[in-house]
């Protein structure tokens, strides 16, 4: 039988929607942005998108082209496109509390993994059913949860329009399973709204089977800080604009040390023995 995704209420308890994505690998949060959020965010990457060929941007192999689809407009790299995504989305406080619930059980820190718009215009076809902890094949299996990802929709998302599908539960599933047909819910919400899941489990973008409705919205995600990021965001994010970022927005593209001193580990991304955001506060970075 098929789960479905709950949704909650962004002024729900956090904890509350951590239980639900661990339990379904799933859930839907509504309101997520608020709607000055979304319009301002729009209005600013907009410049971005109408200066970027639909389904024609330079992909480092023909899989990506064909993953991203011939009819998605993609654009990445946001914290280094969007003031209002490195300040107000990238830091947003139910991330923080669902990461910390999440992730930090084995990791001293996590940060930014992706950061995109995916504009999906119609005749886009259903996108590869996959698990977003793929990009890192080599994880022992099982292994506890090492990402958090999520889409946000800038408009509605409807089944129609290519809403993202999830199958409930298959994170738990053996890895060789493949979800059908009748094991995919389509995240339908209104503007604002996300639909956040486990890299563990299966999704893709829907068809958009509309003739005029396009389909914008933004993929976050956040992994384990000692896991090598699918975006870097060293080069995405120009360092004149990370010197500009509060220290809180530097430590999740990075730029923060990885430390496990204090329980016998090590540490890792030290410059001069220093902590990176310590360096660009001080202004020696």
């Amino acid at each position: 039988m098929t789960i479905d995704v709950e949704h909650v209420d962004a002024g729900d308890d956090p904890a509350r929607m951590a239980a639900a994505l661990q339990r379904d690998g799933a859930v839907i949060i509504e309101s997520f942005l608020s709607d000055d959020v979304v319009t301002r965010f729009n209005a600013e990457i907009e410049p971005v998108l109408a200066a970027t060929a639909r389904g024609e941007s330079a992909m480092f192999d023909p899989f990506c082209t064909w993953f991203y689809g011939r009819q998605t407009l993609t654009i990445t790299g946001l914290a280094g496109k969007s003031r209002i995504f490195a300040t107000e989305v990238l830091t947003h406080p139910l991330y923080r509390a669902i990461c910390d619930e999440v992730l930090l059980p084995i990791c001293a820190c996590y940060r930014l993994n992706v950061a995109q718009v995916l504009d999906r215009g119609p005749g886009s076809e259903q996108q590869l059913l996959h698990r977003d902890e793929a990009a890192w094949p080599h994880l022992f299996q099982p292994h506890p949860d090492v990402q958090v990802a999520s889409v946000i929709a800038l408009e509605d998302f409807t089944a129609a329009n290519g809403a993202t599908r999830v199958a409930p539960g298959s994170h738990r599933w053996p890895r060789d399973r493949v979800a059908e047909a009748h094991e995919l819910v389509a995240a339908e919400m209104p503007a604002g709204s996300a639909v956040v899941y486990l890299g563990s489990t299966i999704h893709g973008g829907g068809a958009n089977t509309t003739t005029d409705v396009l389909r914008r919205g933004m993929h976050v995600s956040f992994c384990l800080g000692w896991l090598h990021t699918e975006e870097n965001q060293y080069v995405a994010t120009p360092l004149d604009t990370v010197r500009s970022l509060p220290p809180e927005s530097q430590a999740l593209l990075g730029y923060a040390i990885y430390d496990r001193l204090a329980i016998g580990g090590g540490y890792l991304g030290a410059v001069e023995l220093q902590d990176p955001v310590e360096l660009l506060r001080s202004g020696a970075l």
